[in-house]
C-alpha cells in the first residue's frame, strides 16, 4: 500500500534577482513500512524534500498525497491535523521546548489532540529508551544522545503512520548515534511505521530498503515504483 506520493513537485526560492530551482519535477512513491534514505551532496534538495512531503513546506508545482488524499493545497488549519496525527518528525537540532521539562516535550503533541492519556504515554516511551529518571529534566540539562531519544518519544506519541527524520545522528557521536538508528528501526519494525529519512551516512543507507539520490534538484538513482 502507498502511504506516501510526490507527482512531479518542484520547488523554487528567489534570492535577489534570481530564482533557483531546488527541486526540478520529483516524483516518488512510499509504501506503508517502508526505510527510505534520501540522501546527495549539500544543496541538492533533500531537506527541502522533505519538508515538502510531510507539509511543512509547499510546492510551486506537482502534488504530495498521504494515502490518496492530496494535501499540496491544504490550508494551515487542515494540514496541521494531519501533520499531528500522521506525521512524527525528528530533527538534527532536536527542537525540544527549552522551558519544558523531558516528560512535557513529549506529552506536548498528544495534549494539543487533547489525549487524556499523554502522560501515561509520554512515561511509557521514556521508559522504553531509559530516559524514565531525566523525565524531570529541561533540555539543556539533557546530554545530546538523551535529547535526540527525547524527540523520538515526542515523535512517536501520537502513533504516527510516517516518521520523517532529517539527519538525526548529524550531532551525535558514533555510540549514541547507533542507538538512535537502532531505536527507530526497532520501533519502525514494531508498529510497521514508514520511515523516511535524509542522512549523509553510508552505513545509515545499507540498512534501508531503499536509497534514492539527489542531484541539483532532480532524482538520480533508485526505483521509485512501489
Amino acid at each position: 500500500m502507498v502511504v506516501l506520493e510526490a507527482q512531479s513537485i518542484s520547488k523554487s526560492y528567489v534570492a535577489g534577482s534570481r530564482s533557483i530551482s531546488v527541486l526540478d519535477h520529483v516524483s516518488l512513491s512510499v509504501a506503508e513500512g517502508e526505510f527510505l534514505v534520501v540522501q546527495g551532496e549539500s544543496g541538492s534538495g533533500k531537506s527541502t524534500l522533505l519538508s515538502i512531503l510531510s507539509g511543512l513546506d509547499t510546492v510551486d508545482e506537482g502534488r504530495v498525497l498521504i494515502e490518496g488524499r492530496d494535501i499540496t493545497n491544504l490550508g494551515e488549519d487542515e494540514l496541521a491535523p494531519v501533520r499531528n496525527s500522521s506525521f512524527g518528525f525528528v530533527f538534527q537540532s532536536y527542537h525540544l521546548v527549552p522551558s519544558l521539562t523531558a516528560l512535557e516535550n513529549v506529552m506536548f503533541p498528544a495534549e494539543l489532540r487533547g489525549d487524556r492519556q499523554a502522560r501515561e504515554k509520554a512515561e511509557g516511551l521514556l521508559m522504553r529508551v531509559g530516559l524514565s529518571d531525566r523525565a524531570g529534566s529541561f533540555p539543556h540539562q539533557l546530554s545530546g544522545g538523551e535529547k535526540q531519544r527525547c524527540a523520538i518519544c515526542r515523535a512517536l506519541i501520537n502513533g504516527p503512520r510516517i516518521i520523517f527524520a532529517d539527519e538525526p545522528t548529524g550531532n551525535l557521536d558514533s555510540v549514541n548515534g547507533k542507538a538512535v538508528l537502532d531505536l527507530l528501526l526497532e520501533l519502525r519494525r514494531e508498529k510497521s511505521t514508514t520511515l523516511v529519512m535524509v542522512t549523509h551516512s553510508r552505513s545509515i543507507a545499507a540498512k534501508a530498503g531503499r536509497v534514492v539520490t539527489l542531484r541539483d534538484g532532480r532524482v538520480e538513482t533508485g526505483n521509485f515504483d512501489v
